[in-house]
C-alpha cells in the first residue's frame, strides 16, 4: 500500500476523544487530525512524538488530516487502522502469505455470525472456504507484539464466529498484522483483557489458526514484511 500523497511531519500536542489529535506542523502551525484508531494506542500517542501525517482526499471534510504514522525509539509505527485490511489482501493476492495460498476469489466484508462481516473470505473450487479475520497490532511491551491494548468484547466475539466457522467444517485463521519492524514476536495482552487471552488460546485449541506477520513502514508506503512466532497459551504455534 502506498500512500496516495507525501506525508506531512508533524509533532503531536495531544491525542482526544479516541478520533482526534492535536498536531503542530513544522512550520508552526497547529491542526486538528483525524484518529483513525478506537485503541487505547498505548505507547504510541505520548505528546511530544514525531508523526506523519497524509491530507485527507475529500475536500469538503471538516478534518483536513489523517495520523498515519508515529515514531516510538526510533522505529515507525502505523497506526491507521483502516489499512491493514487491504494490506493483507493485497499480500493474499500476490501469494505473500504462505498460509493463505490457493484461493482463486478473495471477498471483503462479507456478513457472517451475527451482525459481523468478515474482513476476507478466501475460496476455491474443491477447497473448504476459508473466514480470515485481521488484527491491527501497534502495541509492544518488551520485545513482544501484542493485541488487544485495550479491552475488546468485539474481538471475543469474532473469535467465537472464527471457531463456530470451523465446528462447520470450514477453515478460519486469525490474522494479527503488526504495523511495526522492531518486535521478535507475538503474545496476547492476558493481562489487559483476559477474557480475550482466554478465547484465543480456545479458539486455537478448536483449530482455529492464529498467525502473524509484521510490516515494512516508510512514508511512502506500508507493506506487508515476513512472519512473526506466536506464544498463546502455554507455548509457541508451529507455522504451517
Amino acid at each position: 500500500m502506498r500512500f496516495a500523497q507525501p506525508l506531512v511531519r508533524a509533532t503531536l500536542i495531544k491525542r482526544y476523544k479516541r478520533f482526534l489529535a492535536d498536531m503542530r506542523l513544522e512550520d508552526g502551525t497547529e491542526i486538528t487530525a483525524h484518529v483513525a484508531n478506537s485503541g487505547a494506542m498505548l505507547g504510541t500517542a505520548e505528546p511530544g512524538m514525531i508523526c506523519f501525517l497524509s491530507p485527507a482526499t475529500n475536500p469538503e471534510r471538516k478534518l483536513k488530516w489523517n495520523w498515519e504514522l508515529v515514531t516510538v525509539d526510533g522505529h515507525l509505527v502505523g497506526v491507521n487502522t483502516a489499512h491493514p485490511n487491504g494490506i493483507v489482501a493485497q499480500a493474499v493476492a500476490d501469494g505473500a502469505i504462505a498460509e493463505l495460498t490457493g484461493y482463486s476469489s478473495i471477498r471483503r466484508e462479507v456478513k457472517y455470525g451475527v451482525n459481523s462481516r468478515i474482513d476476507l473470505l478466501l475460496e476455491e473450487q474443491g477447497r473448504p472456504r476459508c473466514w480470515v479475520e485481521v488484527k491491527n497490532v501497534h502495541l509492544k511491551r518488551g520485545e513482544w507484539a501484542e493485541f488487544p491494548d485495550a479491552v475488546t468484547v468485539r474481538g471475543t466475539k469474532h473469535l467465537a464466529e472464527l471457531r463456530d466457522r470451523v465446528a462447520a467444517g470450514e477453515r478460519a485463521v486469525m490474522v494479527y498484522l503488526v504495523q511495526r519492524e522492531d518486535c521478535t514476536g507475538f503474545r496476547p495482552a492476558a493481562d489487559i483483557d483476559p477474557t480475550y487471552a482466554r478465547s484465543l488460546e480456545g479458539a486455537v485449541r478448536d483449530g482455529v489458526e492464529a498467525i502473524c506477520y509484521t510490516c515494512h513502514l516508510s512514508p511512502d508506503g506500508i507493506e506487508l514484511s515476513g512472519p512473526l512466532p506466536l506464544v498463546i497459551g502455554s507455548g509457541p504455534i508451529e507455522r504451517t
